[in-house]
């Protein structure tokens, strides 16, 4: 099976540095993650509960630390108050404290004893009728009180649960302003800020984009001197729309912007305007702006904005109200920017053609910035970037690994040289050599080699054969890209692999280059054919290969006899827009047929072309089957050595 070499990434990395770290210090981090900032109401609770039974121990008859009196029977009191050794008592309900002229002994312990001035007791349950005679005769000074109310066990008893209440409520609340939920932080803005003095991200860090660069100096002048273009009547273009796939690094270069600029940045999602409820979007649109108007000169960043700049009234459901009026505020804040404000408006996307055409107009994002995959020679220049903090071996050429890798990204540059630091990590070594490189271009492109596969000696041939098939016709045939690596260990859904890299990028694609393109993909199907006599399912994906690129040339590119100067279109729509479901084809049903009978004979002709190379070469081909039978894996160099 032959594999397309073109790699499209899913992750929108920097096309020359690392990912910036936060500028925020740890311990910022943690603040931030907590609920909110705010002592531990556990262990205030815990304090009061503590403070609470002492309060009520010291309060406790005889208890508490600063108390000194010592409980005796009532019995000893009326003892003393009859020897006249009582100067005076204090009455509460039935309790009675007194103090005594003269302390008396008491025994603490066998061998211990102490003596006691103060003393506490209680009057029987039965009363004593001649207490207060007998009070009266010895002249004993009394006072009293009423027995208090106040009870402090039944305050903890009814406080603790309406403490614990107000605690669950008040952590439920600062949850909830954490993360933004709360009802008067719903429609305020999510853009995150960062500040000039924390923006070291620049031009430098960005690599292999130098056009677009360019481009985006006009906008760093701007807002470095905006009196400058004012005085001459120039007028910066309010929003710049920054276009290209996945991984091309088009956040990176609007930080970079903003770090050359050294003004306030404001970076959001399209997705953050987005809620159940219809309005947020566009408040927080409003919100945003006024904040950066107070920061002027800022620049305000919108990842992904295909989120909220959809074609409004697409779509098989209809509109969206939400994001309709999301849509809406944006344009309005767009078109009332006043000249002097200074601010910024920077989008990216990788779907242009699915936005509101109010949004392009002229006086909104009115300049397009096309951030394109890099080329070979900015390729060495972004691998060298983020193999600053990576010891590399001395056999590392970055210049072979920029060649072998067409089609890649900023993104995937640097995932290539993280898992080759995972392998050289894995094997305990130091530095990353060039073989740790190219095991991961393999895992990248390939996938992860498939363990405990296990394939009789009968279909182990025929996988021979069929890759031998692909590498033989792609050695032969003239207008083919040379082999880099014939593989038959199973990596990912494929059984085997012929890879082949070009010898230098190509932008525009000969009928030639493509004919012969087609018939390398169908060698692995005509060495089937030539060799057992049959055919597999293992052509499965050539086979879709070459219908797609049959079918193009055809409809899209004029390379067919019967169609040689027309384009009929593409017939591939976009389901999730309502109108493209409704667009009928340009053609008749007569040329639908025709079409289909130039596809058939384009891939009729490469399978022919394929067959016939296997044919003249049959003894090359059983060699380089044989190889790959003794060796599962071999390199152009051996299957150019077997042809000569």
């Amino acid at each position: 099976m032959n594999q397309d070499q073109r790699k499209k990434s899913n992750n929108d990395h920097s096309s020359g540095s690392n990912q910036e770290d936060d500028p925020r210090s740890s311990k910022e981090k943690d603040k931030r993650k907590r609920p909110g900032n705010y002592p531990s109401w556990m262990n205030i609770l815990l304090w009061i509960l503590i403070f609470a039974f002492i309060f009520t121990w010291i309060q406790s008859p005889g208890g508490g630390i600063f108390s000194q009196s010592s409980e005796v029977s009532y019995s000893e009191f009326r003892q003393q108050l009859q020897n006249g050794n009582v100067e005076s008592i204090h009455v509460q309900g039935e309790q009675i404290r007194g103090v005594l002229k003269n302390p008396q002994p008491v025994q603490t312990s066998q061998d211990d004893t102490t003596s006691y001035e103060n003393f506490i007791t209680y009057i029987p349950s039965f009363g004593d009728e001649s207490l207060f005679e007998l009070l009266e005769e010895q002249e004993v000074s009394v006072s009293s009180e009423p027995v208090s109310d106040f009870n402090w066990w039944s305050i903890l008893l009814f406080g603790i649960p309406i403490l614990l209440f107000i605690y669950l409520g008040f952590m439920f609340y600062q949850r909830f302003r954490a993360q933004g939920q709360g009802i008067f932080n719903i429609g305020k803005s999510k853009a995150k800020l960062q500040e000039p003095e924390k923006q070291d991200t620049s031009f430098d860090d960005v690599a292999g984009l130098d056009n677009t660069k360019k481009e985006l100096e006009e906008v760093i002048e701007f807002l470095k001197d905006p009196t400058r273009f004012e005085e001459i009547g120039a007028k910066l273009p309010k929003g710049l729309l920054m276009v290209g796939p996945p991984g091309t690094g088009k956040t990176l270069l609007a930080r970079a912007v903003a770090g050359e600029a050294e003004v306030p940045f404001y970076s959001i999602s399209g997705s953050d305007f987005m809620e159940m409820f219809v309005g947020v979007g566009a408040k927080r649109i409003r919100d945003m702006f006024n904040k950066a108007k107070e920061k002027s000169p800022s620049i305000i960043f919108i990842d992904e904005i295909d989120s909220i700049g959809r074609s409004r009234g697409a779509g098989l459901g209809g509109g969206h109200d939400e994001r309709e009026q999301t849509l809406n505020q944006l344009l309005s804040e767009l078109d009332g920017f006043e000249p002097n404000e200074s601010v910024v408006v920077i989008a990216a996307t990788n779907r242009p053609d699915i936005l509101d055409k109010a949004l392009l107009r002229p006086g909104r994002f009115d300049r397009r910035i096309t951030v394109d995959m890099p080329n070979q020679q900015a390729r060495e220049k972004i691998l060298e970037i983020h193999a600053k903090n990576k010891p590399m071996a001395d056999d590392v050429d970055l210049g072979r690994v920029a060649k072998s890798t067409p089609g890649f990204s900023g993104a995937d540059l640097e995932n290539l040289l993280n898992e080759a630091s995972l392998y050289a990590g894995r094997d305990k070594r130091k530095q990353v050599t060039m073989s740790d490189i190219d095991k991961a271009r393999d895992k990248v492109m390939m996938g992860l080699e498939r363990e405990g596969v296990q394939i009789d000696e009968e279909e182990k041939k025929m996988l021979a054969y069929h890759e031998a098939g692909h590498a033989l016709v792609a050695a032969v045939l003239p207008h083919s890209d040379p082999i880099h690596k014939v593989t038959i260990i199973p990596r990912g859904k494929a059984m085997g692999v012929t890879q082949q890299f070009p010898e230098k990028e190509k932008y525009i694609y000969k009928r030639e280059y493509l004919l012969d393109r087609l018939a390398v993909i169908m060698g692995g199907r005509a060495a089937e054919d030539l060799v057992f006599q049959t055919s597999t399912s293992g052509a499965q994906d050539d086979l879709k290969q070459v219908a797609k690129l049959s079918r193009r040339m055809v409809l899209q590119w004029g390379m067919s006899d019967r169609f040689q100067h027309i384009s009929l279109g593409s017939d591939e729509q976009e389901v999730f827009l309502g109108r493209d479901m409704s667009r009928k084809r340009k053609y008749s049903d007569s040329t639908a047929r025709e079409i289909d009978e130039e596809v058939q004979k384009i891939s009729d002709e490469a399978f022919d072309r394929a067959l016939n190379t296997l044919k003249e070469k049959r003894d090359v081909l059983d060699e380089v089957a044989q190889l790959l039978l003794e060796k599962e894996e071999i390199s152009g160099e051996e299957v150019d050595e077997l042809l000569k």
